[in-house]
């Protein structure tokens, strides 16, 4: 869950993970920790069409959901990180 301190300009104030309620680092707008976040919009053919989702999760909570996976995820590794 995001809060900004100017919803307008996304000045961004606070992050929390919406799985456990920590409070994710930001520093002048600048998120100084791991965090996952989702922005997904439902479309036809769901129970949700017409919705827009957004979460935010902190890496803790995102380690332990993709361990509960029968499939794993992708991981890609990068040499730059920009």
């Amino acid at each position: 869950m995001r809060k900004y301190i100017d919803e307008a300009k996304k000045e961004l104030q606070e992050i929390y993970c919406n799985k456990c309620g920590k409070k994710v680092t930001v520093n002048n707008g600048i998120v100084k920790e791991g965090v996952f976040s989702i922005t997904y919009g439902w479309g036809y053919f769901s129970g949700k069409d017409g919705e827009t989702h957004n979460l935010d999760l902190c890496e803790e909570c995102y380690d332990q959901l993709i361990k509960s996976f029968i499939i794993p995820i992708n991981i890609v590794e990068r040499n730059e990180i920009v």
